[in-house]
């Protein structure tokens, strides 16, 4: 029998993995292409062929998105897998007909057939949307269990904008670990919390491969999602945080309803933020499709370094880009804390934005007057940078999980903005892990 030749629709991270647990070496497949979307310039790049193994010797190419049917048609594709994370069930649908009318199958892969088996204890960490707080999460799982003197290391969901072959499986201990490997500001947002509490955090592309190195420094391995993706290795363990701020969402969006069905513990972050019906949506969800979850609440604690150099300011606030963009929020943490500790005014930064940062705003309107701390590549960057330096303000609240003065030139005074999970009442994190680590 012919092999049946299939196309993997991604955004240089799930789908290469269901790539490499799933159709790598399987003889029954032909995996003549990718198609990219969502993350700028990932496309035009070719899976390289010392990933991709026998049958691929000069690789695979990736493709944009928008050339989907035109491939379809033109490689008689039989097979197209929807692999990425963070969208609407309404739009994996509509992707769906697109590829049913080019006459293709459409094919969405369970955990199950992913899912890579740890030599230690895992515990996972995923969320029902991007921006619910899955880092914060898995920060307060690291100190608990530092506490109680495991060895910690983290597996964090991909993000390889660069060289795939290079970045197969990446190690970070130290700024200078970041620095080699030229990381984006999204991977430092990801990387750098991890660093500064003295832990180890792995990524890259070849996840079998990362899991054998990381294991061997381990007790317990967390895996902190991206997006809204489900677990790349199996769990003993698994939480979902949930976002009562965007009720209903749990059940709207792919692939979160999933990590919802499938988690031990559910938390539900922003808790006292949220409104009483909100909260109540949220709830009934969780009653209907899991009942059997433990449910945490979660509040983020938002600190800055000097909350009275805050009040009265006329500030320009910064956020973590994909919590806006994937995301779809119109605030972070950032306006969080300008609104907390008094600042006078959220200054416009839209008439002042260049380049790809001014792109960002027409694309993603619900940015409204806050800048997307966007950083994908150097030009990127270089835009981000002048935009804030043209933007007339007292001082600059930076709502990102990194410094991002590390990576540009901020030449106005400036505060970051710190948060960390706490929970209210119990059960708590910590009764869980107790309970976790008895097993």
């Amino acid at each position: 029998m012919s092999k049946k030749k299939v196309l993997i629709m991604g955004a240089a991270g799930r789908d290469f993995h269901n790539f490499n647990t799933f159709f790598r070496g399987n003889p029954e497949y032909d995996v003549v292409a990718f198609t990219a979307t969502q993350i700028p310039n990932i496309e035009g790049r070719r899976y390289p062929p010392e990933l991709a193994g026998a049958g691929y010797p000069k690789g695979i190419p990736i493709h944009p998105e928008e050339e989907l049917r035109e491939i379809i048609k033109k490689e008689g594709v039989e097979l197209v897998v929807f692999s990425y994370s963070d969208v609407s069930h309404e739009y994996v649908m509509q992707k769906g007909s697109q590829v049913l009318a080019a006459g293709a199958n459409y094919m969405l892969l369970a955990p199950d057939f992913t899912q890579i088996k740890a030599k230690v204890p895992v515990i996972s960490v995923c969320a029902i949307r991007t921006g619910c707080g899955k880092s914060q999460t898995s920060r307060k799982l690291v100190e608990l269990l530092k506490k109680r003197g495991k060895r910690v290391v983290a597996i964090r969901h991909p993000m390889p904008y660069g060289d795939l072959a290079a970045q197969a499986v990446q190690r970070f201990a130290s700024y200078e670990d970041m620095d080699s490997h030229s990381c984006t500001i999204e991977e430092r947002e990801e990387y750098e919390p991890y660093i500064d509490r003295g832990l180890i955090v792995y990524a890259g592309v070849d996840y079998e491969a990362i899991v054998r190195r990381a294991e061997k420094e381990a007790d317990i391995l967390i895996w902190d999602g991206g997006n809204n993706d489900m677990p790349f290795i199996a769990p003993d363990l698994e939480i979902t945080v949930l976002d009562p701020l965007r009720p209903g969402h749990e059940r709207s969006y792919y692939p979160g309803e999933t990590n919802l069905f499938t988690a031990d513990v559910l938390v539900i972050n922003k808790y006292e933020q949220a409104s009483a019906e909100q909260l109540n949506t949220v709830m009934q969800n969780i009653r209907h499709c899991n009942p059997d979850a433990v449910v945490i609440k979660g509040a983020s604690h938002i600190m800055v370094d000097d909350p009275k150099g805050v009040k009265g300011k006329k500030v320009l606030v910064i956020e973590d880009g994909p919590t806006l963009t994937h995301g779809g929020m119109s605030y972070g943490a950032g306006m969080v804390a300008a609104d907390q500790f008094g600042a006078a005014e959220i200054v416009d930064p839209r008439p002042f934005a260049v380049g790809s940062i001014k792109e960002a705003y027409t694309k993603f309107p619900n940015l409204g007057k806050l800048i997307p701390a966007l950083g994908y590549y150097a030009d990127q960057l270089a835009d981000l940078e002048a935009s804030i330096k043209a933007t007339p303000c007292d001082l600059v609240l930076i709502g990102s999980p990194i410094d991002i003065r590390r990576v540009i030139d901020v030449d106005k005074p400036s505060m970051r903005v710190r948060y960390d999970l706490e929970e209210i009442g119990e059960p708590s994190l910590d009764t869980i892990l107790d309970e976790f680590l008895k097993k």
